[in-house]
This record gives structure tokens, C-alpha cells and sequence, in this order.
């Protein structure tokens, strides 16, 4: 089962995002977005930041963008791109989560994602498991990107 897919839309990039779990649609939605938007070149700097991030929504949707929000808000801010993520705790509404990451500088940046939106957000349970549709805003349009 792939773990994510870019889907066409008509201005930014969809993304849709499959876990056998809650847990797993988190951390596979997290590092989608690095991994689509970077590609590690270099390791010039080896060391690793670990940030803690915590949060509490009143329902799912929210949970899930706020999550991704701050995702990209914490890379910009450190200058570091995320490439594991470790769900500690998940519910509906509340989310822990270690995110690892190392210095932008390793990478080398294919696109800058500057947002996931609300626009045709779609987070469903099937018997398969998980699975999670997100517009994400960007400054490059992504052509021929699918992994």
C-alpha cells in the first residue's frame, strides 16, 4: 500500500495520505510533505533537532491541519526539514508527537508549501484503514512528483 500520492488540482497540490491507523495517517501526512517538497543532497550538518508537539481540537479536521500548520511553521522558523516523526498519543482531538529533523542545508528544496488548507479536506475511515485528502498552497506547481 503507498503511503501517499499527489492528485491533480488546479492551482496547489493534492495530497492524499493512507495509514492502517489514526497514528499512521498522521506521521505519514507529516513526512509526505517534507518529502515532497525536499530531497536530501548533502550532510553537511549531522546534527538532529527534536521537537515535542502538542495539540488539542475540537474535532479531527482541525486536529489534522493545525498538525500540518505547524509542521511547516516549525521547519521554516528552525530551518530544519522533517524525516521522522513518532505519534507518542492521537484521539480525535488531541495529538504528541517527536518530530525529528536535520538542518535545511542537507536538502536541496523542489517546492515551498506554505499551508495545508481546509479546502475539500476529506479524513475518513474505511475498512482499510485511514485515509486523508489536503490541498496544501505552494509557490511551485508540481509536475510529475508522484513517488
Amino acid at each position: 500500500m503507498k503511503k501517499y500520492e499527489i492528485f491533480e488540482h488546479t492551482a496547489d497540490i493534492g495530497l492524499r495520505i493512507k495509514g492502517n491507523d489514526l497514528k499512521e495517517l498522521f506521521k505519514n501526512a507529516g513526512l509526505a510533505i517534507f518529502q515532497i517538497s525536499s530531497r536530501k543532497q548533502f550532510t553537511k550538518n549531522k546534527k538532529h533537532t527534536v521537537v515535542t508537539v502538542s495539540h488539542k481540537a475540537p474535532n479531527i479536521e482541525d486536529l489534522f491541519i493545525n498538525w500540518l500548520n505547524e509542521l511547516l511553521s516549525l521547519s521554516s522558523a528552525k530551518g530544519i526539514i522533517f524525516h521522522n516523526i513518532k505519534i507518542k498519543r492521537l484521539d480525535k482531538n488531541s495529538l504528541e508527537a517527536d518530530c525529528s529533523g536535520s538542518d535545511v542545508g542537507n536538502y536541496k528544496i523542489n517546492i515551498e508549501i506554505k499551508a495545508a488548507t481546509y479546502h475539500q479536506l476529506k479524513i475518513e475511515e474505511s475498512k482499510e484503514g485511514w485515509q486523508a485528502e489536503v490541498i496544501l498552497l505552494s509557490y511551485v506547481k508540481v509536475m510529475e512528483m508522484n513517488p
